[in-house]
Formats: structure tokens, C-alpha cells, sequence
């Protein structure tokens, strides 16, 4: 064979390789509410798509809901993804509930495992306890009109069902995977990643834009994971932990107030504080309740302070519990504080401050026992005459002293006060005297 007929076909064959070609996908979990670090997550995960040319972008998810902002920077991530975007609901029993929804149908590919379901998508307001509720009819009706736009416009770009997904926002409907199959709200149902990408290989599917784009997902999946600051984020963005973690921070500056110079406490209350704050922020923090929690700490020095036979321990407890409640504003009970919570925090919390006040304050309050001034109100007895000079005999030692009164040989003094090394004492009588020798 000569060897231009060499050349030819492995020109050939190189050519005929992209008719072969497998797409690689790269995949990320959500596994947790929707929050500000998820949008973020997501977005760099398209941007990771993107970069590293692969020709899909899988999402795995199970999640209760979370915030609306959030959710619509998710959805404009997908929708604007260079790369076809598949969401799959998996594994079995899982859910995409409320912001889950609608993050589902703005996909490219919507798909479910059985045993999954969907919905729940109405929109909430939250009262100032924490909980759920509708608001009143003028505001009800523009959030859902809102809502419900939103997810018309999704749904009929996607081309799906529109009226049915409108109903699960205006009546909270929910749908097992089948149903959602047949209501045509998603794409696919696959009981594994594997079928599911299997099944979706070669498939042609509608852009965000118009355009059309034939699936390649039969390569090498990729995971994309979390960064360590997007992992502990996330992590502080339960709203619990964030709770738990500022009732540390603040504890331990309560120590170190209790403790000048321990170093260590204010250090790591500072950190935690700072930690929780910031955490704070990126969620839906009432400020209001920040200072319920900041009162408590006031009732606890209080209840050092005062007897009030606990209550105002009682009501450091009381104060600190509601300030968890009302911290964070969530519109589902997985972004709020939990009761247990709460409670678990506040009342050992409250104890253990109201414990160390008294402590450092029945310190504060005791005389000192070394040095000269613990000499004040010993009791000694004059070995000379004290006219008004002489000397006394304490605790084992002869001092030099002055009195107020004339006092004889062998009479008891008390020590009223010290200059130097020069002590002034007054006479006491003999049946009051202790003695100390």
C-alpha cells in the first residue's frame, strides 16, 4: 500500500470520528434548599460547562424550596447555559417541591425517578412567628399573578403543559412522577443516571433561544463539586447552625467580659460572631430579633446582679427563644429556626451566663485575701502602749501602729486601715475580740 493511499484513510478516519463522538456531561448535586450559595453554585457550574466544552449539564436534585431570588438566578443561569441543561429529580422518595418546580421546568430536560414528586410551587408570605401564611387578597393576588406569569412564560418556552403547571402555583398542586409524565410537565421518567442518559442520547431538544441542539450523553460523567467556602456557606446557610454557631460566639464573649485577658474566648466569640453574622446577612435576618437576643444576654447579667429569684433568668430564656424563632425569615420551615432548637440553645444558654455572672460577681464583690489590705478588720492585740503610737502583735507579726484612742498593754485592737507599713487600729472589747495568732 503505497503511501498516499496511507494518508487518505487516516485522513478519512479522523474525519469520521466526530460522527462517533461521545459527550461528556458534567454533573452537580443540589441537595438542600434553595439559598443564595446554590444560585451560586449553579452558575459556576454552567460556567464549568461551558469552559470545558462538555456537552451537557446535569443537575440532580431534591430540595423543599427556598427563596424565590434565589430560584429565579438559578433559572436564568439554566435557561442562558451555553450547554443543554437536564434536571433530574432522583433518587427515589425525593422531591422538588415549590422553587424545586420551577428550577424543573426551566431545564432543557425535565426528568424524574420514580417514586419522586413535584409542586407546591404557591407562593407564601411569612408572619412575624416565623410561619407561613397567605398575606391579605390585594397582596395575594399580585404575588401569584407574578408567580404564575413566570411560570407560563417557562413552561410554554419549554414547550410543556401551561395550564396544569399554572395550577400547581395558584392551587399548590403536586404531582407524582408519573402524573407530572402524563400532564406533560416534564420529559422523562428513568429509574437510574445511567438509563436516564442512556435514554436522552441523540435526543433533539428546543433552546432557551429557538435553536435546536441534538444531545450528545453517552460519555464520561463528570462531577462538579462545591468549593470549600460554597461547602461551609452552604453548611451555615441552615439556618439552625447559624443560631447555634452565634449563641458560641456571643457565649464566649461573655466569658471573656467575665475574664479580662483570657485571649482565647474573645478570639473565637469574635470569629463566630463575625461567622454568623455574615451568614445572617445572606439570608433573611430580622434585626429585631438580633436584639431580642442581645436583650437576653442583659437579663442574665441582670439576674447576677439583683435577686429576682430567677425570673429575670426566665426571661433571658424567653427573650433568646423568640429571638431564634424570628431570626431568620424564611418561606419554608427548612430556612427557619426550629422550635427544639430554640429551646436546646436558650435554656442551657441562659443557665450557664446567668451561673457565670454570679460567679465573677461574688468574686468582685469578696475582699482580697493577700497583701496589706486583707490586714483591714484582723483582730490583734497592743504589746506596747499605744499613745497614740506603739506596736500590736497580728497574725504572728509585731507591726507598727497608731490609734484613734489611747490603748493599754495586752488590750485588743481592730485594724481600720493601712499607710505603708504603719497600721491604724482602734481598741475593741475583750468579749467582741478573735484573736488571731
Amino acid at each position: 500500500m503505497s503511501q498516499a493511499i496511507r494518508r487518505c484513510i487516516a485522513a478519512l478516519f479522523f474525519l469520521s470520528l466526530p460522527l462517533f463522538a461521545f459527550g461528556d456531561v458534567l454533573k452537580i448535586v443540589i441537595d438542600d434548599a434553595i439559598h443564595p450559595i446554590t444560585a451560586e453554585f449553579v452558575a459556576r457550574a454552567v460556567e464549568q460547562a461551558k469552559t470545558t466544552n462538555a456537552d451537557a449539564l446535569l443537575i440532580e436534585i431534591r430540595t423543599p424550596g427556598g427563596l424565590e431570588t434565589s430560584m429565579r438566578q438559578i433559572m436564568q443561569s439554566i435557561e442562558t447555559s451555553p450547554v443543554p441543561v437536564i434536571v433530574y429529580v432522583a433518587p427515589s422518595g425525593s422531591r422538588a417541591a415549590s422553587a424545586g418546580f420551577l428550577i424543573l421546568e426551566s431545564a432543557d430536560i425535565a426528568a424524574m425517578a420514580p417514586g419522586t414528586n413535584t409542586g407546591a410551587a404557591h407562593p407564601v408570605m411569612i408572619t412575624p412567628w416565623g410561619s407561613s401564611v397567605k398575606p391579605d387578597d390585594v397582596m395575594q393576588t399580585k404575588i401569584t399573578n407574578d408567580a404564575a406569569a413566570m411560570v407560563r412564560a417557562v413552561v410554554q418556552k419549554r414547550g410543556r403543559n401551561v395550564q396544569v403547571a399554572e395550577s400547581v402555583v395558584r392551587e399548590s398542586k403536586s404531582f407524582t412522577d408519573q402524573e407530572a409524565l402524563s400532564q406533560k410537565l416534564i420529559d422523562i421518567v428513568s429509574p437510574s443516571e445511567s438509563q436516564l442518559l442512556k435514554d436522552l442520547d441523540g435526543k433533539k431538544v428546543t433552546r432557551w433561544d429557538g435553536t435546536s441542539a441534538v444531545l450528545k450523553t453517552s460519555g464520561a460523567v463528570h462531577e462538579y463539586d462545591m468549593t470549600l467556602k460554597q461547602e461551609i456557606l452552604s453548611w451555615l446557610m441552615d439556618p439552625n447552625v447559624t443560631f447555634i454557631v452565634l449563641a458560641i460566639g456571643l457565649l464566649s464573649l461573655y466569658v471573656e467580659f467575665n475574664h479580662p485577658g483570657a485571649i482565647v474566648p474573645g478570639v473565637v466569640g469574635f470569629f463566630f460572631v463575625v461567622l454568623a453574622i455574615f451568614a445572617l446577612n445572606i439570608l433573611q435576618m430580622r434585626y429585631a430579633a438580633l436584639g431580642l437576643i442581645l436583650m437576653a444576654f442583659v437579663f442574665f447579667a441582670l439576674e447576677a446582679k439583683f435577686v429576682s429569684h430567677g425570673v429575670l433568668t426566665i426571661a433571658g430564656i424567653a427573650s433568646l427563644t423568640i429571638g431564634a424563632l424570628l431570626l431568620v425569615d424564611g418561606p419554608i420551615p427548612q430556612m427557619r429556626v426550629h422550635l427544639w432548637t430554640a429551646l436546646s440553645v436558650s435554656v442551657p444558654l441562659g443557665l450557664i451566663t446567668a451561673f457565670l455572672m454570679s460567679i465573677a460577681l461574688k468574686a468582685r464583690r469578696n475582699k482580697r485575701a493577700s497583701g496589706v489590705e486583707a490586714m483591714i478588720g484582723e483582730i490583734g492585740t497592743a504589746e506596747t502602749a499605744l499613745t497614740p503610737e506603739g506596736k500590736v502583735f497580728i497574725h504572728g507579726e509585731t507591726w507598727n501602729a497608731r490609734a484613734t484612742s489611747p490603748v493599754n498593754v495586752g488590750e485588743h485592737v481592730r485594724v481600720v486601715r493601712v499607710e505603708g507599713l504603719k497600721l491604724e487600729v482602734e481598741a475593741v472589747e475583750v468579749r467582741k475580740a478573735e484573736v488571731v495568732r
